[in-house]
């Protein structure tokens, strides 16, 4: 039995899908856990057993990891959260105890790069989700954090403003190179740590992407694939919140995002080396066709 949180994010979606066209194991299952059950396609649906509720719930998570053999694990943003302490750990500590409590063997997280830097303790939202980590690890469960960087789906959120103005956003050093993924790559490692189960004791996957990129490198491609010029504007740390803040978002998650970003630009996403087994497949300019094209031209 695996269970899956998030099924209908761009992570846990994509991770579902994945599974289920994968010719499992014989008796093995999947168990999804959401709020609403509708948001399931019917196809879906009736391949999946379904929990109703939220996986921060210890009632719910008690009966999602009754007979679960690995769990993939992400907690969902919440705007309104005290704190990002609440947000992440405090949102997992029913799921840990669950994990114990069921014999649960095995679970893969969605993390962040950053563990061991010199930034990693004022990181913000990172270091948040490293505490989350250790507080998984801590329950004796055999667990890999996928250890991610920024993703190029994060873009999706700006098609508008590349299309009306060719233009995107963000507070990255305009010549500063570092990793990026696909959120279909991190998928895509969840989906072999879940299947495979050979490993034990606790650690990170990092998954890089296959070459590290500067904005002014993304929007060079971009401009190459959409066969307009888009450029890159740099905005301060303080115009980013406010617009987060003006989103709806409480004054904890702004503030963490505002240290999150200052930590990127100060080195938190390099400290893990691109090797093979770190590097994940999707390239920008793949990912550009793929996704980004047909959003920007819908």
């Amino acid at each position: 039995m695996i269970v899956i949180t998030t099924p209908t994010g761009q992570i846990g979606g994509r991770l579902l899908e994945l599974l289920l066209d994968e010719d499992l194991p014989r008796g093995e299952e999947l168990r999804v856990v959401l709020r609403d059950p509708g948001k399931l396609p019917d196809a879906v649906r009736a391949r999946v057993d379904v929990v109703t509720g939220s996986h921060g719930d210890a009632e719910v998570v008690d009966r999602a990891f009754d007979g679960a053999d690995a769990v993939f694990w992400l907690v969902p943003p919440d705007p309104r959260a005290p704190s990002l302490d609440a947000m992440y750990s405090g949102f997992t500590r029913a799921a840990a105890k669950a994990f114990t409590t069921h014999g649960v063997g095995h679970v893969v997280g969605v993390s962040a790069l950053g563990r061991g830097t010199p930034v990693a303790g004022r990181a913000g939202h990172v270091t948040a989700s490293l505490a989350m980590d250790d507080l998984i690890a801590s329950t004796g469960v055999a667990y890999r954090a996928l250890a991610n960087p920024t993703f190029f789906d994060n873009l999706l959120w700006q098609a508008a403003s590349i299309r009306d103005n060719g233009v995107f956003t963000g507070t990255d050093i305009a010549d500063r190179k570092a990793p990026t993924a696909a959120t279909r790559d991190i998928a895509a490692a969840a989906a072999g740590l879940l299947l495979d189960r050979s490993w034990t004791g606790t650690g990170e996957v990092p998954v890089l992407g296959p070459e590290d990129l500067s904005p002014n490198d993304l929007a060079g491609v971009m401009s190459e694939v959409l066969g307009r010029p888009i450029r890159y504007e740099q905005q301060t740390l303080d115009a980013w919140g406010t617009a987060l803040a003006g989103r709806g978002l409480g004054d904890a998650l702004v503030q963490g995002y505002r240290d999150m970003m200052r930590a990127k630009n100060d080195g938190l996403d390099v400290g893990v080396r691109r090797t093979p087994q770190t590097a994940s497949p999707t390239t920008f300019r793949q990912w550009c066709e793929q996704v980004l094209k047909p959003a920007v031209q819908a």
